[in-house]
C-alpha cells in the first residue's frame, strides 16, 4: 500500500484501500470529521495509461475505502468520483464529489478486501478508536517542581558530537566470530576496509572475546561524560542502556563483567556517587518472567542477572544503589491472566535475593493494566512504576476512566508499595503523537511533551520521548524549572565546542591555544549551546555540502546557439565525456578535383578547396554526421570548418570570396 498522504484543501477527502467484509464499514474521512455511512456511492474514471482494473462490479474501481478520524459526524457520505493518480501502481486515490454514481456493493467490498489483505481487526480498531469517550484528565500542575527529571539511554547532543558519546555500541554475533581472527595487519589499528580480520589465519576465541570486552568498555567510560553533561545542565536522573556489554546475558556468547570491568564501572560510579544522580536501568521486552516456555524464563533469569551486576559493580551508596532499579513489564498474557501470574510466581521465586531488591514492575500499553498489577505487586512486595502513557491505552474501564484525573485516586497505593521497601518513588511519562488515533497508533511516543503529569512535585519522572534530553529542556523552559536557565539555543551547522579537524597543513603555534580540551568538548561550550528546536535536529550536525546546480538543457541550447539567420548553426552540444582524439599518422587532405575554368575566377578558390581537412574529435559516427562541404563550390557558397574554444564543438562559417 503506498504511503498515506495528508489532506488539502484541494481534496478535502481523499480515499485509501482498506478491508471490510461489509458495506457497513466504509467510513469517509473529511477534515477530521468521519461521516457515518451506511453506503458509498462510486463513480470510476478510468487511469489514463496503464492496464485496465479487473474489478468485476465496477470497471476501473481502484479503491473505495477512506479510513476514519477522531470525531463522527451522522451524516449520509456524498457520492464520490475516484480518480487514480498517474503514475505508480495502486497509489493513493482522490475521491471528488459526484452526484450520479452507482452504490458500492459487498462484492466489491470483498474484492478490495482480497486484494489489499488487510485485517478486519485493523477496521475494528479505527470504528472503536472514534467512539471511545474522550479521556479526562487532571489540571493540577507539580509546581513548583522539586523533583527530578530524566531521559533514557541516549544523549541526542553527546551522540552527534565528535567523536561521539553514548553508552549503547553493540555488534552482531556474526563480528565476535570474526574477530577471533587477526588483523591483517597487527601493528596498525583496525579499519574498516583497509586492515579487517584476516579469517584465512587461525581463530582464538580469547582475541574475540577481548574484542568485544573492549566494546563494553567503551561504553561504559562515556557514562562518566554523561553524567558530567546531565549535570552542567540540571538534569540528575538517567536511564543507563541495556546494551552497554553486547551479549552479555547470551547463552553461548555471553560473559561476567567482573574481570574485566569492575575498574571503569567503578569509576563511573563515583562519578554518579559525587554528583548526587539517580541511574536505572529497562531490560528488554522479552525479558518475560511469565512465559509458559522455560527457555524464555532462563533466558530472563539470566539478563536480569546481567543488570544487576552491572548495576552492583557501579558501588554507589546505599540509597542510590538501593534507587537504582530494574524496570520490566509482565509481557504476554499466555492463556489467562491468572495462569500468567502464577507462572511469574514461580519464576520470581527462583530470583536471587540481589535481584529481587531491585526488581520493579511497569503497567504497559497491550495487555496488563494498573489494576491488573497493582495486587501482584502487593503481595510479593515489588514496587510499581506507573506510565501514565501507557495507562491511558489500557486502563480497567469498568474501575476508572482514560486520563489522569481517575487513576489519582491509586496513587497511594502505588506510593506503598516503594516506601515499605525505603527506595524514592518512579514515574514514567510520554504523549501519543498528535495524529494517533487507534491504539498501535498511539503507542508511538512523540518527539516531546507538553506538560507535566499530576504527580508529587518531588517526583522522579522519566520522560519517555523521542527527542530524549531535548524533552527534558522542553519541559524546564515551558514551566521555568530548575535549570532552564543553564543552556541556550545552538547555532544551526555550529558546534563551538569542538576541535577542528586535523589539516595537511603545518600547525601554527598559535592555534595550539584555540585546542579545547578533551574533558570539554561536547560540553556545549562557553555559551553552553546544547538546546535545539523542535524537529531541527539536523542543527546538530555540519551542513551538507549542496551540489552545484547543473544547467539545464534550455540554458545550454541557449549559450551554444548562434545567432540565426547570419548564416551559423549550432550543431552539436557539449559531451558529456571528452573523447579521444583519432590518432593519425598524417593529416587526411582531401584533394579537390580539377575545377572547371568557368567555374574558377582567381586562385584564391583553387587553394581553399585543396586545404587539408581539419581533425575532429569525436566517434567516427559522430564525424560522420557532420556534412562536408562539396569540393568544387562556387563562389560565396564555401564552408570552412571551426573549432570552438573548448573543443567540443564544430560549427561551419561561411567564408566570402571575392571575384
Amino acid at each position: 500500500m503506498p504511503p498515506k498522504r495528508k489532506l488539502s484543501d484541494s481534496a478535502p477527502l481523499r480515499a485509501t484501500k482498506q478491508k471490510t467484509g461489509s458495506q457497513d464499514a466504509i467510513i469517509v474521512k473529511a477534515n477530521d470529521t468521519v461521516l457515518g455511512a451506511e453506503s458509498l456511492n462510486v463513480h470510476a474514471v478510468p487511469k489514463r495509461g496503464g492496464r485496465k482494473s479487473s474489478s468485476k462490479a465496477h470497471s476501473n474501481v481502484d479503491a473505495t475505502i477512506i479510513k476514519a478520524t477522531e470525531t463522527v459526524a451522522g451524516a449520509e457520505p456524498p457520492n464520490v468520483d475516484v480518480k487514480p493518480k498517474r503514475g505508480g501502481r495502486k497509489s493513493t486515490l482522490k475521491a471528488l464529489p459526484k452526484e450520479d454514481a452507482a452504490p458500492l456493493t459487498d462484492a466489491d467490498a470483498e474484492y478490495i478486501a482480497e486484494e489489499e489483505d488487510i485485517k478486519e481487526e485493523d477496521i475494528e480498531q479505527v470504528k472503536e478508536a472514534v467512539t471511545r469517550p474522550p479521556p479526562v484528565h487532571s489540571d493540577y500542575l507539580p509546581l513548583p517542581w522539586k523533583g527530578r527529571l530524566g531521559y533514557a539511554c541516549l544523549n541526542t547532543y553527546l551522540r552527534t558530537s565528535n567523536p561521539p558519546v553514548f553508552s549503547s555500541r553493540t555488534c552482531r554475533i556474526a563480528s565476535i566470530l570474526e574477530h577471533r581472527h587477526p588483523l591483517t595487519d597487527p601493528s596498525q589499528p583496525e579499519h574498516a576496509t583497509k586492515n579487517r580480520p584476516d579469517r584465512i589465519q587461525p581463530a582464538d576465541i580469547k582475541r574475540g572475546q577481548t574484542w568485544v570486552e573492549n566494546l563494553g568498555l567503551a561504553n561504559a567510560r562515556d557514562i562518566i561524560k554523561m553524567v558530567r553533561w546531565n549535570d552542567r545542565y540540571g538534569i540528575k536522573f538517567m536511564r543507563l542502556s541495556s546494551e552497554m556489554f553486547p551479549f552479555a546475558s547470551h547463552a553461548e556468547y555471553g560473559y561476567k563483567l567482573a574481570p574485566f570491568a569492575a575498574d571503569t564501572l567503578r569509576e563511573a560510579g563515583q562519578v554518579i556517587a559525587k554528583l548526587g544522580h539517580r541511574v536505572t536501568t529497562h531490560p528488554g521486552q522479552y525479558t518475560q518472567l511469565g512465559s509458559p516456555r522455560k527457555e524464555v524464563v532462563v533466558s530472563a533469569i539470566r539478563d536480569l542477572n546481567y543488570h544487576d551486576e552491572m548495576l552492583s559493580l557501579l558501588q554507589l551508596p546505599e540509597q542510590q544503589n538501593r534507587d537504582a532499579v530494574m524496570i520490566i513489564h509482565m509481557g504476554g498474557m499466555f492463556g489467562s491472566k491468572e495462569e500468567t501470574l502464577d507462572r511469574f510466581r514461580k519464576s520470581y521465586a527462583q530470583l536471587t535475593p540481589s535481584v529481587k531488591r531491585r526488581l520493579v514492575l511497569e503497567n504497559d500499553d497491550v495487555s496488563w493494566s494498573v489494576h491488573d498489577l497493582l495486587p501482584i505487586c502487593q503481595e510479593l512486595n515489588i514496587p510499581m512504576v506507573l506510565d501514565f502513557h501507557h495507562h491511558n491505552i489500557v486502563f480497567d474501564s469498568s474501575k476508572i476512566r482514560e486520563g489522569t484525573e481517575d487513576i489519582i485516586k491509586l496513587f497511594p497505593e502505588i506510593r506503598e508499595t516503594w516506601t515499605r521497601k525505603g527506595i524514592t518513588q518512579k514515574m514514567h511519562y510520554s504523549e501519543p503523537t498528535t495524529a494517533a488515533v487507534t491504539p498501535s497508533q498511539r503507542r508511538k511516543h512523540s518527539p516531546r511533551v507538553a506538560t507535566l503529569p499530576p504527580c508529587v512535585n518531588d517526583m522522579d519522572l522519566m520522560i519517555e520521548a523521542k527527542d530524549k534530553e531535548q524533552a527534558v529542556f522542553e519541559l524546564m523552559r515551558t514551566f521555568k524549572l530548575p535549570g532552564y536557565d543553564l543552556f541556550n539555543n545552538i547555532i544551526p551547522y555550529t558546534r563551538p565546542d569542538e576541535n577542528p579537524k586535523p589539516t595537511a597543513r603545518k600547525v601554527v603555534e598559535d592555534d595550539k591555544l584555540l585546542q579545547i580540551l578533551e574533558d570539554d568538548v561536547g560540553m556545549g561550550g562557553p555559551d553552553r549551546r546544547v538546546y535545539w528546536p523542535p524537529g531541527m535536529e539536523e542543527w546538530l550536525k555540519p551542513k551538507k555540502r549542496e551540489p552545484k546546480s547543473k544547467e539545464s538543457k534550455a540554458e545550454q541550447d541557449l549559450k551554444e546557439e548562434d545567432v540565426e539567420g547570419q548564416g551559423t548553426a549550432a550543431i552539436a552540444t557539449k559531451p558529456k565525456r571528452k573523447p579521444k582524439q583519432l590518432k593519425s599518422k598524417e593529416p587526411q587532405v582531401e584533394t579537390a578535383k580539377e575545377p572547371k575554368e568557368e567555374d574558377l575566377k582567381g586562385e584564391e578558390v583553387a587553394s581553399i578547396a585543396t586545404k587539408p581537412k581539419p581533425k575532429q574529435r569525436g566517434s567516427s559516427k559522430a564525424q560522420a554526421a557532420v556534412p562536408t562541404p562539396p569540393p568544387s563550390v562556387g563562389p560565396r557558397e564555401v564552408m570552412t570548418a571551426r573549432k570552438s574554444r573548448r573543443g567540443a564543438r564544430v560549427s561551419y562559417q561561411e567564408r566570402e570570396i571575392s571575384d
